[in-house]
């Protein structure tokens, strides 16, 4: 018996990157999963035919979790397929990167609509559909929300409001047997990231005492350890998970 056989979980932005190898763990551990995604719709079938393929249960369900009806319709949609849901995994975010000056209106409405807003609207829903058992709710947050990143001024502000978020959720939540859990990776290779190449990943390399940029497999191992039950007693915290990046 794989360790989460029976579970249920919705994996915002899991079409590609973090969200897509969080999506194939979860899966691969025994969870049915729900690869949500905004746009990428071959991206996100051609997760759920990975998963499918290995033996897995999963499904994608398009929907911007920005908006309350797609969220409603998100949850409903699952439900439909597998029963329930126990879990939630707000990963979808966006950053966007520029100097004070640059910084507008529309820049802050898009970046904070998602990656705040989208996570609150996202684990309301979570918390009216999860069983009484409970469930887990995991924040993907960046370490930028700790050590900000030069020119990404709103999005390392929006990671660290998903910080505090984690805390005060888990606070809130915690009696209805809900724990609520944030992970911050590092830099990690992802389609988001590629651009960087070698010679824009190596400051960030040259500070993470182990001597590399993460994978989203990393990442994934630790979502799925969090949302297990080895991981029963942990919430309100934020896990770095950066190589040491932070030190």
């Amino acid at each position: 018996m794989s360790k989460l056989d029976g579970r249920v979980a919705i994996v915002t932005g899991a079409s590609k990157g973090i969200g897509a190898g969080i999506a194939l763990r979860l899966a691969a551990d025994g969870a049915s999963v729900v690869v949500n995604y905004a746009r990428s719709a071959d991206a996100a079938e051609r997760i759920v035919t990975t998963i499918t393929e290995a033996g897995g249960h999963a499904t994608a369900i398009q929907a911007d979790v920005s908006q309350p009806d797609e969220i409603k319709a998100l949850f409903a949609k699952a439900i439909a397929a597998f029963g329930h849901v126990d879990i939630l995994v707000n990963n979808a975010g966006i950053y966007e990167f520029g100097d004070l000056a640059g910084i507008t209106p529309d820049s802050i409405d898009r970046q904070f609509g998602l990656n705040v807003k989208g996570l609150i609207l996202a684990t309301q829903a979570a918390a009216e559909a999860f069983p009484a058992t409970g469930g887990v709710v995991v924040n993907i947050s960046s370490g930028a929300g700790v050590t900000p990143i030069a020119q990404a001024q709103v999005y390392s502000a929006t990671k660290g409001a998903v910080d505090s978020l984690t805390r005060s959720l888990a606070l809130e939540l915690g009696p209805r047997k809900i724990r609520v859990v944030g992970i911050a990776p590092g830099l990690v290779a992802t389609e988001g990231t590629s651009g960087m190449g070698e010679e824009g990943a190596a400051p960030f390399v040259a500070r993470t005492p182990l001597g590399r940029i993460g994978q989203p497999a990393d990442i994934a191992a630790t979502v799925s350890f969090i949302v297990s039950e080895d991981a029963g007693w942990v919430t309100g915290e934020t896990l770095q998970v950066g190589g040491g990046l932070r030190l």
